[in-house]
């Protein structure tokens, strides 16, 4: 497979050096409209062609397929050019701004035949892989209740670098911008990972957002701070579970963490992955009289890089797919619904 990097910035990396690492594929063109970003990006990964358009990159052709890395608003026209040239695509989440656009990009998708993919990063994580095959398996019983929450500190610590002073920060922080705030970046992961592992579609949510003040008349430079930072939602799942979902931009003392529970009426299963690595814990059987919980054994998992790669290789479809990213976009758009109205909103 013949690779085309789209958008060259901080995640870019993650993605060149995970396809780098597998057997058959090659690097072979960066695109960014910065010039001199393209270029360093190219040297540091031995990419051969740099292109400032994606139009100058179709036209040049060299390339099988792609994998989008560029800020979200520039999704759903770029994902469409590359599906009209006939390129199969990974596209970093969201898949869209809104639904509409999702939407319309999974249906060009799905008239393609091309192979398309959601790079929802936590798919990755054995701990869930399994937690979703146990539940399937009815070793929890019938699902009753979920708890999952994604836990960030950037707007409070400097772990990650300093979003007031360096510039590709700001834009996660303004609805101008094409932000949906922490719903729209962090909001799609936690729905996936909650619903992923319920093995369960969202049908109900009622959901808050807030934006707090974080900068004199929350404004630097172009940019106004109004994006919300923190989201709370409630969902009914499809099996009938009921579910709390959460995440903050603000949770002091925890770097990246997702955390799973779910509760059945035979046991229940947690998963956390963070910083620190993954686990799975279960509290099944016999532990169940005396809420004992234990560690579970996950093994190991393909990454969605790998996947991608082996689905091209085959011209077959694979999951998180476009339509599956445009069905949570929904889920997403509706909870900005939901604040504006204080009233849940069916999916």
């Amino acid at each position: 497979m013949r690779l085309l990097v789209l958008g060259t910035g901080g995640m870019a990396n993650s993605h060149a050096q995970h396809f780098a690492a597998i057997e058959g594929v090659e690097l072979v063109g960066a695109v960014d409209v910065d010039p001199s970003r393209a270029r360093a990006f190219a040297e540091q990964h031995g990419i051969p062609n740099v292109f400032t358009s994606l139009d100058d990159a179709i036209a040049w052709d060299g390339f099988d397929a792609a994998t989008n890395v560029t800020p979200d608003r520039a999704h759903h026209p770029t994902t469409l050019a590359l599906l009209a040239a006939g390129k199969h695509v990974m596209c970093e989440k969201p898949l869209a701004e809104n639904h509409a656009k999702a939407d319309e990009m999974a249906r060009a998708a799905e008239a393609s035949g091309l192979v398309t993919m959601v790079n929802l990063t936590y798919r990755n994580v054995a701990p869930l892989q399994k937690a979703r095959a146990m539940v399937l398996a009815g070793e929890i019983g019938h699902v009753r209740h979920v708890e999952a929450s994604y836990l960030q500190s950037w707007l409070v610590s400097k772990a990650w670098g300093n979003w007031a002073t360096e510039s590709q920060w700001p834009w996660r922080l303004s609805t101008k911008h094409g932000s949906n705030g922490v719903l729209g970046d962090v909001g799609i992961h936690i729905l996936d990972f909650a619903g992923y592992g319920a093995a369960s579609d969202v049908e109900h949510v009622f959901a808050r957002l807030r934006a707090f003040d974080k900068a004199p008349d929350n404004r630097i430079g172009e940019y106004d701070l109004d994006a919300n930072d923190s989201f709370t939602m409630t969902v009914d799942f499809a099996n009938g579970a009921l579910g709390v979902i959460h995440a903050s931009r603000w949770a002091t003392g925890h770097l990246n963490e997702l955390r799973l529970r779910m509760h059945g009426d035979r046991g229940a299963l947690e998963v956390i992955h963070s910083t620190e690595g993954s686990r799975l814990r279960g509290c099944l059987g016999e532990d169940v009289e005396k809420a004992v919980w234990r560690e579970i054994d996950a093994g190991t998992v393909p990454t969605n890089y790998q996947r991608f790669a082996t689905a091209v290789a085959a011209n077959q479809q694979v999951e998180p797919g476009f339509r599956h990213a445009a069905d949570l976009q929904k889920v997403l758009d509706l909870a900005i619904e939901t604040e504006k109205e204080r009233r849940e909103l069916k999916v």
